[in-house]
């Protein structure tokens, strides 16, 4: 019985020894059509996604978030007194940021003061001198009258001896007297009307150049107060107290965070399928993946990036080598995203615009009905500046508020 079982056995096993390549070959077979059928589906998958979204996909890693980047200068000079803001503050438009010393811009306001006023009191004169000079015409007038009366009287009594010729010739140059006296007048009347003519006291040009040079020192006296002209947060800070500042020196960088968008540097071969107003979506390496922004290509570049470098390159030379160029393309952020995830001047981005929407134009060809920024806190010192003349003109007129050249 073991003898039978043991050659059962190695019959058995030979059996087994022949199968086994065969049964090994088609499972390699059946793993190797399973790989080419998954590479197959991918590769489907992939080729399916590709025609219907990839091919519309364009993407660059370089860019970069920029926004308004302001350069906060004095427009007058003066010696710092104080400092109002620092680096990382937030400030709100209107909000003092630095303070210069008013004392030389005081001493000037203070005489241009004075000046207006003496214009108005001059011209007042003027006009109330026109009354005197009507009444030296009226009466020499009158002197000529009676001087020409005379001369009358006396002309027909001198053939016959009743008025000798002294007196005659008396009463002649008195009517000479008169007339010369007369025309002189009129003339006098003349100039000063000439000073007055077509003109109010508050219209007179010497009141509004006294004006103009009080709005002036009015406008130097406020603009000691330098204040941030709209909200944002303080770059840089380059000013110190006690520094004696020029017009025009710049003593702080703002950066309006809200007003941010991206510059992506696209290739010169990526270009023909961009158009304004395509969707873009867009990482930042300050979140990673994890915060998708959501834009819109705001415009396309007139030029490549080096073509406005400070060096353009120049490639007529024996050497030239070919570089892919880029052009600067601005993708506008969603304002809700933005404010609920910051981003900083200058930081990467990496950008993917989907180019299927081809509806859009290339180039802008509209101009601009709105403005690209502006600030209405230098409205109020004008304004402050006319009633600072209006006070100043109707202190020093008097009765005469509304005296005009009748």
């Amino acid at each position: 019985m073991d003898g039978a079982t043991s050659a059962e056995l190695r019959i058995e096993s030979i059996c087994m020894s022949e199968l086994a390549p065969s049964e090994m070959g088609n499972a390699r077979r059946r793993g190797l059509t399973l790989i080419a059928a998954a590479v197959g589906v991918v590769a489907l998958a992939w080729g399916g996604w590709h025609v219907l979204f990839g091919r519309h996909q364009l993407d660059t890693d370089n860019a970069y978030v920029v926004g308004h980047v302001l350069q906060i200068t004095p427009q007058v000079g003066g010696t710092v007194l104080s400092i109002q803001a620092d680096e990382t503050d937030f400030v709100r438009a209107g909000q003092l940021l630095v303070k210069l010393d008013a004392a030389d811009a005081r001493v000037v306001l203070e005489q241009a003061q004075a000046q207006l006023a003496q214009s108005v009191r001059e011209v007042r004169a003027l006009f109330a001198n026109n009354a005197s000079l009507t009444a030296q015409v009226n009466l020499r007038d009158a002197d000529l009258q009676r001087a020409q009366s005379d001369v009358n009287r006396r002309a027909p009594l001198v053939a016959s001896g009743a008025v000798s010729q002294e007196e005659f010739q008396h009463v002649s140059a008195q009517l000479s007297v008169a007339q010369s006296a007369l025309a002189a007048a009129k003339e006098q009347l003349s100039a000063g009307q000439i000073q007055t003519e077509g003109t109010s006291v508050q219209a007179h040009p010497n009141v509004e150049r006294a004006a103009a040079k009080l709005r002036e020192a009015y406008l130097a006296f406020q603009r000691v107060d330098l204040k941030a002209p709209i909200d944002g947060h303080i770059a840089k800070r380059s000013v110190q107290v006690g520094q004696r500042v020029q017009a025009g020196a710049p003593l702080m960088t703002m950066v309006a965070l809200n007003q941010l968008w991206v510059e992506a540097n696209f290739k010169e071969s990526q270009l023909k399928d961009l158009r304004i107003g395509q969707a873009a979506e867009l990482v930042a390496d300050v979140y990673g993946k994890k915060v998708v922004f959501h834009g819109k290509v705001a415009g396309l570049g007139a030029g490549t990036g080096s073509a406005f470098s400070l060096l353009p390159a120049q490639n007529a030379t024996g050497n030239w080598i070919k570089v892919v160029q880029r052009v600067p393309v601005r993708i506008a952020l969603d304002p809700q995203e933005l404010n609920a995830n910051p981003l900083r001047v200058g930081l990467s981005m990496d950008v993917t615009v989907d180019t299927s929407d081809q509806s859009g134009k290339a180039l802008a060809d509209a101009t601009r009905e709105a403005n690209v920024a502006a600030t209405a806190i230098y409205d109020s010192q004008q304004a402050a500046a006319d009633a600072e003349v209006k006070r100043i003109i109707a202190a020093n007129l008097g009765r005469q508020s509304s005296q005009t050249k009748p």
